[in-house]
């Protein structure tokens, strides 16, 4: 096997808005056999509305579209487009100028699917002959356009930690909040970055999880847009079924009763959504199945699939010999929390990782 990590950017074109491409598949097409030449591959998205499940929940879904893709539409459901998000109101955000809001999507339904989905940017994988590597993407045509999207896949053979170190990020009073870990007033990245140029790591891996005592939060990467943070976000994790409930299709029936009736429909839409899956897959219990039955009988903060980790590229791709985190240019490490912590204060595990 090759002793040198080796990194390969592919170029992707979805077919439709939402959209399920192999990238392992398309690194043999592209590459040859150069997964089968090394153990391990992280592969990266440098997209908010488009990522990686982990492989093992991938395997849960038993590698196949056949069961991601209903997994995925039970987020759509969740989450349909044109709910009256606040992402969505291009008129109230002050960071867009008049030409950007002509062309802007609105698309918040997307980003909270790839939130509640569990979607990551950077995952780990086995390399398994055959065993497909979905990216999976939310937003990917606007406008009948297609939009570019882009992935990197970086195989190696042996990773060794070099570095590992708790970090207290402090947090508001508020029970549900949201913080951008990329804010330099924080000096988070800078201090990673400080971290990469001292060990020298060219191609590797930051891993930032919660530490082991922390509850009631979860990590994400994404766009920190302040309202789809402070607003939708957390309008969803007071109420999971808040947006499904504005577009449920029996409100007109009685609008009057409206206030009233909303979230009783939109479990009965869900419900209903969930017999028709498992009437189609013919079984009586199965992946989704089991997945799926969670929906309707846990709180908001299991509902939702908000990991305790996530992880970040390292790499000199940029300049040769000179690594730092990569991003790309609308993603942010956020750290979600949905209930008061103590002391205001939360502590994450980072660990640095060099790629041999």
């Amino acid at each position: 096997m090759p002793s040198q990590p080796k990194e390969v950017t592919l170029a992707l074109t979805p077919q439709a808005r939402y959209d399920v491409i192999d990238v392992a598949k398309r690194i043999i097409a592209e590459f040859g056999d150069l997964l089968a030449q090394y153990r391990k591959t992280l592969y990266c998205s440098y997209h908010t509305t488009a990522g990686f499940f982990e492989q093992s929940f991938s395997a849960r879904l038993n590698h196949s579209r056949e069961h991601v893709d209903p997994f995925m539409r039970a987020f759509q459901k969740l989450f349909p487009p044109n709910a009256d998000y606040h992402h969505d109101q291009l008129q109230l955000r002050a960071e867009l100028s008049e030409e950007q809001r002509q062309c802007e999507p609105k698309n918040g339904d997307s980003h909270l699917a790839y939130i509640g989905s569990g979607l990551k940017n950077c995952v780990t994988y086995v390399n398994r002959p055959g065993q497909p590597v979905y990216f999976i993407d939310l937003d990917g045509i606007h406008e009948n356009i297609a939009r570019t999207r882009q992935t990197r896949a970086l195989a190696y053979n042996e990773e060794h930690i070099v570095r590992r170190e708790s970090f207290a990020v402090h947090v508001s009073r508020h029970p549900i909040d949201s913080i951008n870990l990329k804010d330099s007033r924080l000096g988070l990245i800078d201090q990673l970055n400080a971290w990469v140029r001292d060990y020298d790591i060219q191609k590797g891996r930051i891993d930032i999880a919660l530490g082991t005592s922390e509850r009631n939060a979860g990590l994400t990467v994404n766009e920190y847009e302040t309202l789809l943070m402070r607003h939708d976000l957390a309008e969803v994790l007071r109420d999971p079924l808040k947006f499904m409930a504005r577009q449920g299709k029996h409100m007109l029936l009685d609008p009057r009763a409206i206030p009233y009736k909303t979230i009783n429909y939109a479990k009965y839409d869900f419900v209903h959504f969930f017999n028709e899956l498992m009437d189609a897959f013919r079984v009586s219990e199965s992946v989704v199945e089991r997945i799926l039955s969670t929906f309707i009988r846990v709180p908001a903060e299991r509902f939702l699939r908000m990991k305790r980790s996530i992880s970040l590229l390292v790499s000199d791709s940029e300049q040769t010999g000179l690594g730092r985190v990569v991003q790309g240019t609308y993603q942010s490490p956020i750290l979600v929390q949905w209930r008061e912590a103590a002391r205001q204060v939360r502590y994450l595990d980072v660990t640095l990782t060099r790629f041999q």
